[in-house]
């Protein structure tokens, strides 16, 4: 079972709609969290959300509990949580994207997604990762063409996955294609 964490985002539905083609989606608000389900589970997702990742300290709590332990994937918000999670900054960008497609290229630290490849996808973020990012297992490992900024991570050794864009977003070319690579990982 998938357990979406919904930060009351307008696209989690999307989201779910996109996880359902894979197994049986379970959601639940962050503020009303099912820890039967939670436990349960083999995927737990960190929907997108408003605010920064400092809003949900609960959504800290679990991913320091269940890392390692089952897979994590963070969508948006859900990406930088992980992120400050791992003592990272996340700070605002000088362009807001919302709305905006922009051209993203998976790097060679990649392993999931080989060989390298341009995918154009949806953004709607007005927060980014500040960098330099240093982590023993999380890699950076796609970026947008145009401002350099990281788009994705991988950490194969935890099971742990994000995008900071939005696959289920209908300006991302092939976002069933870049969740199921994550799912069967």
């Amino acid at each position: 079972m998938i357990y979406v964490i919904d930060h009351e985002d307008s696209f989690t539905y999307n989201l779910v709609h996109l996880l359902e083609g894979f197994a049986p989606t379970f959601v639940s608000n962050y503020y009303d969290l099912d820890r039967k389900k939670l436990e349960k589970s083999k995927i737990i997702v960190f929907s997108p959300g408003p605010g920064d990742p400092s809003h949900y300290p609960e959504t800290q709590k679990i991913y320091q509990k269940y890392k390692g332990i089952k897979k994590i994937i963070g969508i948006c918000l859900g990406f930088q949580q992980i992120l400050y999670a791992e003592n990272a900054d996340i700070v605002s960008q000088k362009k807001i994207y919302h709305g905006y497609q922009s051209k993203i290229i998976t790097l060679n630290e990649s392993v999931l997604f080989k060989p390298s490849k341009i995918f154009l996808v949806g953004r709607y973020h007005s927060l980014k990762l500040k960098e330099p990012f240093k982590s023993s297992s999380l890699k950076i490992t796609m970026r947008c063409v145009e401002t350099n900024v990281a788009m994705a991570i991988e950490d194969t050794i935890n099971n742990v996955y994000g995008f900071q864009f939005h696959p289920d977003s209908f300006l991302t070319v092939d976002g069933k294609f870049l969740i199921q690579k994550i799912i069967q990982a």
